[in-house]
């Protein structure tokens, strides 16, 4: 049952594109791939053999690592599509 301006399954649509998108990002942040480095490559202090083994493609030490995560800010979870419910927020 459509309402309003929108064709049925308009809504529907959106949550699904909305969804997609979020996977997509998600999926390109994936952890590192390939073989592990022996030392870090932007501090070039070696890296412990357990965590190259734990996570395998790993790149950077632990202190660069945190360093990185922290610089990561949250974008916000607002539907930018230009529904009414993302414009009541």
């Amino acid at each position: 049952m459509a309402g309003g301006w929108s064709r049925d399954g308009a809504v529907n649509e959106q949550i699904e594109a909305s969804i997609a998108d979020e996977l997509a990002r998600l999926k390109s942040r994936r952890g590192p791939v390939g073989e592990s480095a022996e030392f870090c490559v932007e501090c070039e202090e070696p890296i412990p053999e357990a965590r190259r083994v734990a996570l395998p493609g790993v790149k950077l030490c632990i202190d660069c690592q945190q360093e990185r995560d922290g610089a990561y800010k949250m974008r916000g979870g607002i539907n930018r599509r230009g529904s009414k419910d993302s414009q009541l927020k």
